[in-house]
C-alpha cells in the first residue's frame, strides 16, 4: 500500500527486511507487557546489535554500520510498524538524538570513547536540553557550567529526558557563556560522575516502556576533554540536530499511522455488526479511505524533505513543515482508528490504544506544533 521512496536501495530493502524480521520477533510479542512495566529489558540493546542494526547510519569508523538518514528513517519505520511500540522505540533509539553532535564535532577520542561502546550495545546514550523553565526556547537555557581548572563545575536540572534513568552517556546543553543562544556549549557527562543525580521516573501518557527522567546536577565536575566542539558554539550542532530529530519523529508518525490503518483494516473485516462486517459500510470504507489518504501525503512530504536533506537542501522550516504535516496525520489517524474499534479500542491490551497514547507525544517534542509554525513562518519570510 505504501510502497518505499524511489530513492531507496537495494540496501534500504535488505535493511527493511532486517529490522522487520528483528522487531517481530524481539518487541512485538512483549510489547503490551513493557508497556505495563513501563521499561523493556537491558538487554536488548545488545540483541538490537548483535543484528548489527544499532548503527545504521553511523560511519564504520565509529563502530556504525554505515549508511546515512535515510537508512536510518527505513529501519525505524520497520522497527515501530512490526514492533508496534513507539515507547520501545524511542527508548532503544534515544542515541540518534544523543550522539550525532558527538560524530559531528567532536573529537576522535570521544568517538572511541563514547559512540563506539553505544553502538555495541554496551553502553545508552540520551540527550539532555529541556529545562524544568524552558522546553522549545534552548537559547533560555538555565544549566551552567564553570571552568575550575582542567574541569567544567555544571549546575542545573533538565527533565523529561528519555533513557535518562539508564543513560550511561548524557550529551548535554549547558550555559559557559552569556545570555542567548551565543552562550551555550555541549558536555558529555557521564553517569558516576559526582554530582550527577537521576531524579524521579516520570510518569507519561504514552511511551510508557521508554524510561523518561528529570536529571540534576549539583557541583558536578565534568573533564574539560568531554566538552564537544568549542564553547560557546554549542547552538549549532543542536540546531542541525534537530532537523534530523524532526524528520525522525515524522517518520515514527508515519509509522504509527500505518500500524493504526492496518490493525483497522483487520478489525473492520472481521467485527460484524448488524449482519454484515463494519467494511461492509461505505462510512467505515471512507474513513479508511481517508486514514490512508492522509498517510500517503504525509509520507510523501516527508521523503521530499529527506531527499532534500541528503543532497544539503532541506531547510530547517521545510522540516518543521514535514513534522507538522505527519503529527497532524498522526492525530486523526490514531483517533479514528479508536473510534472505529469501539469500546476494545479503549481497551489497554488493543495496539491501537497504544498508539492513540503514544502519538500525542509528537506534537510537542523535538519542538511543539506552535514553534514549527514560527520556523516557518520566519525563515520563510511571513512575519513584518
Amino acid at each position: 500500500m505504501f510502497p518505499p521512496p524511489l530513492f531507496e536501495t537495494e540496501i534500504h530493502a535488505a535493511l527493511r527486511v532486517e529490522m522487520r524480521r528483528f522487531a517481530a520477533r524481539e518487541i512485538a510479542p512483549f510489547a503490551h507487557a513493557w508497556d505495563e512495566a513501563e521499561e523493556f529489558p537491558r538487554e536488548l540493546y545488545n540483541t538490537l546489535a548483535g543484528a548489527g542494526l544499532m548503527g545504521v547510519g553511523y560511519p564504520e569508523a565509529c563502530g556504525g554500520g554505515g549508511g546515512d538518514l535515510s537508512h536510518a528513517l527505513a529501519a525505524a519505520e520497520e522497527l515501530i510498524v512490526h514492533g508496534q511500540s513507539a515507547g520501545v522505540a524511542a527508548g532503544l533509539g534515544s542515541h540518534g538524538i544523543a550522539l550525532p553532535p558527538i560524530v559531528g564535532f567532536g573529537t576522535e577520542a570521544q568517538r572511541q570513547r563514547i559512540v563506539v561502546p553505544v553502538l555495541r550495545g554496551e553502553k545508552i546514550a540520551a540527550l539532555a536540553i529541556t529545562e524544568p523553565g524552558c522546553g522549545s526556547d534552548v537559547a533560555a537555557i538555565e544549566t551552567r557550567a564553570h571552568k575550575d581548572g582542567d574541569h567544567y563545575v555544571v549546575n542545573g536540572r533538565k527533565t523529561f529526558i528519555t533513557s535518562g534513568c539508564r543513560a550511561d552517556f548524557v550529551t548535554t546543553a549547558v550555559r559557559t557563556g552569556g545570555p542567548g543562544h551565543g552562550g551555550i556549549s555541549l558536555l558529555v557527562i557521564e553517569r558516576d560522575t559526582p554530582g550527577f543525580s537521576v531524579g524521579r521516573k516520570l510518569k507519561k501518557t504514552g511511551w510508557w516502556a521508554s524510561d523518561t527522567a528529570e536529571l540534576a546536577f549539583e557541583e558536578c565536575r565534568v573533564p574539560i576533554e568531554n566538552l564537544i566542539g568549542e564553547e560557546n558554539q554549542g547552538f549549532v550542532p543542536i540546531m542541525q540536530n534537530f532537523v534530523a530529530e524532526r524528520l525522525a519523529l515524522a517518520q515514527s508518525c508515519v509509522a504509527i499511522g500505518i500500524v493504526c490503518l492496518a490493525e483497522s483494516v483487520r478489525y473492520s473485516k472481521d467485527r460484524r455488526a448488524f449482519g454484515r462486517t463494519l467494511g461492509g459500510f461505505q462510512v467505515t470504507r471512507h474513513k479508511l479511505a481517508d486514514m490512508a489518504t492522509r498517510i500517503a501525503a504525509a509520507r510523501a512530504l516527508l521523503h521530499d524533505v529527506l531527499a532534500r536533506y541528503l543532497s544539503g537542501q532541506a531547510s530547517p522550516s521545510q522540516a518543521a513543515m514535514a513534522k507538522n504535516t505527519a503529527t497532524d496525520m498522526c492525530t486523526f489517524v490514531c483517533d479514528a482508528a479508536v473510534q472505529l474499534h469501539g469500546g476494545y479500542g479503549f481497551m489497554r491490551e488493543t495496539v491501537v490504544e497504544r498508539m492513540y497514547r503514544d502519538a500525542r507525544l509528537y506534537p510537542i517534542g523535538g519542538g511543539t506544533r506552535e514553534i514549527m509554525n514560527e520556523i516557518i513562518s520566519k525563515v520563510e519570510g511571513y512575519g513584518n
